[in-house]
């Protein structure tokens, strides 16, 4: 059994040059979350493994685009990125983390790229 996020999405908005998606919440809260972060952070057994150290450093996506947003189910998205990535499930819970902590992820991104001397 699912658990329930504890707030709802109430809109789901992609920018004109599909690199910004907005997520608003039903409790007024809302993040401009970017396709780049969105692709890098994906949910995806790709990119996190199945454990911690099986995770994935996704370099080279900087101008990465949203093709195509599709709901699953009540209690999620999926999001499908020009370079064909689709296998990640954006929970409502998981959208709501990367928006709160977005700064704090990206920062760590960016660290983790340049320790392995990759780029954006």
């Amino acid at each position: 059994m699912t658990k329930p996020a504890a707030s709802w999405p109430t809109e789901l908005k992609l920018d004109k040059d599909k690199q910004m998606l907005t997520v608003s919440f039903d409790d007024g809260m809302h993040f401009a979350l970017p396709a780049e972060l969105l692709r890098v952070l994906s949910p995806s057994a790709e990119v996190q493994g199945h454990s911690p150290a099986q995770r994935v450093t996704v370099p080279g996506k900087k101008s990465v685009r949203i093709q195509k947003l599709e709901p699953v189910g009540t209690y999620a998205v999926r999001i499908t990125f020009d370079d064909g990535h689709n296998t990640g499930l954006y929970a409502w819970d998981y959208l709501r983390e990367l928006g709160e902590n977005q700064e704090a992820r990206f920062r760590a991104y960016l660290n983790e790229l340049a320790g392995k001397g990759l780029s954006r």
